[in-house]
């Protein structure tokens, strides 16, 4: 498994939350284990306890994009070197559960961990991934969707650095509400330019005698 893909482990997480829209989705135990996706045997060991320790994961990585969207970079590489720290992982060489088109192990680096929680687990290969991403794209490539009031983390792996939104969806509806936006300036200003046509016009003289 490269380590890009467990980069994806932070943008799951940040994104259980919208902060602007007051919604958590990171209420109980059930939720921690979907985060794991296909590593049911990580999942298993998640307890209601981590269900709070998640939470304050999730800050501290948006904290992260937040800085990186911000444009600073010393910021969000300090707490993600913070964070590395705190969950540190024991990277490994595996290939013992795939094979190539000759049969042969495809090796690969596994980051394995060795937690005292699910939590400690889960961050340990979310901070790992993102650090990677990081150094591997650069800062700029974190960001935090453009959609207002969405927020939601993404990874922009675009070629020419130029995404903005966190989904389809999200862009859609930005350019949907920049079209109107447009669409009403251009009414308001072909009222105001009518005012002022009818405004310049002499008045006709009177033929009363």
């Amino acid at each position: 498994m490269e380590l890009a893909y467990y980069s994806d482990y932070a943008v799951r997480l940040v994104n259980t939350e919208e902060p602007a829209r007051s919604k958590d989705g990171l209420t109980s135990v059930d939720a921690v284990r979907e985060l794991f996706g296909a590593n049911a045997q990580a999942a298993r060991r998640a307890t209601d306890a981590d269900v709070t320790r998640f939470r304050s994961v999730r800050a501290r990585l948006r904290a992260v994009f937040e800085a990186a969207d911000g444009g600073d970079e010393t910021l969000a590489v300090d707490l993600l070197n913070s964070l590395l720290l705190e969950f540190p992982v024991s990277p490994q060489i595996s290939g013992h559960d795939t094979r190539d088109e000759d049969g042969k192990p495809d090796w690969h680096m596994h980051l394995a961990d060795h937690p005292s929680n699910a939590t400690a687990g889960y961050a340990a290969i979310a901070v790992m991934g993102l650090a990677f991403h990081l150094t591997s794209h650069g800062v700029d490539r974190l960001g935090l969707c453009e959609a207002v009031p969405c927020r939601n983390a993404y990874l922009d792996t675009s070629t020419n650095r130029s995404r903005r939104y966190c989904s389809d969806r999200c862009a859609t509806r930005a350019n949907v509400a920049a079209y109107r936006a447009r669409k009403r300036l251009e009414t308001e200003r072909s009222a105001e330019t009518g005012l002022s046509a009818d405004a310049a016009q002499p008045s006709t003289p009177s033929t009363d005698l």
